[in-house]
């Protein structure tokens, strides 16, 4: 679901990772506020809550559900633990190292990243630090995927930030083709992607029906 906390000035960070999954989907849930429930979605839900409670232990070193803020990016958003390692050189005494749980099992999925990248950036924002990597922990193979926070993973993940937000300044809800990730969307009913040969031939007709009227290409 969209974040909570979201302010209409800003983009949530959950909108990155749906934008880089699907613009459609994205659009549905952020401009049309449209969502709905399937198997996939309440076990994320199940997955979150072991870590959505506010809070700070292991002596202060890891936080849970930490709320993040980058007024560069325009982001607003939440991370789901944030651990404080030791520096391993002279400088600040601890790094963040933000860790996001998924459900499902080990994967190396971009969305999953780009999200994870645009909390470290906000992370940076808000401490001053250098945040050079964090973790997708994967629920159903109780393993970590360590990310590396790279200067291309950082310029897709602004370029994505910017992209959405100029989507949601417009307005705009993008057209949607069946796809096979389409299978685990809990927004298919309410999306209705439109198949390959089913979207050409509308776009043919509507040419044809612009030619008839003279309004050309």
């Amino acid at each position: 679901m969209p974040d909570a906390s979201e302010d209409d000035r800003l983009v949530p960070i959950s909108a990155l990772q749906h934008f880089a999954f699907c613009e459609r989907q994205c659009a549905l849930i952020h401009v049309e506020r449209a969502w709905a429930e399937n198997e996939l979605t309440a076990e994320g839900r199940v997955v979150h809550g072991e870590v959505d409670t506010p809070g700070i232990s292991g002596q202060g070193r890891v936080a849970r559900a930490v709320q993040l803020r980058c007024e560069r990016l325009g982001l607003v958003g939440q991370a789901d633990l944030v651990e404080f390692l030791p520096a391993p050189q002279a400088g600040p005494a601890e790094v963040p190292f933000p860790v996001e749980y998924k459900r499902g099992r080990r994967s190396e999925r971009a969305p999953d990243r780009i999200q994870l990248c645009a909390q470290a950036l906000s992370l940076e924002e808000m401490t001053g630090t250098a945040v050079p990597r964090g973790a997708i922990f994967y629920h159903a193979s109780r393993r970590r995927v360590v990310v590396e926070f790279d200067p291309d993973l950082r310029r897709r993940t602004e370029a994505i930030a910017a992209a959405v937000r100029e989507m949601l300044d417009d307005g705009r809800i993008p057209s949607g083709t069946l796809e096979p990730k389409c299978r685990r969307c809990s927004l298919r009913e309410i999306c209705q992607p439109a198949t390959p040969g089913r979207q050409a031939a509308s776009a043919h007709l509507a040419a044809i029906a612009r030619e008839a009227a003279g309004g050309g290409a």
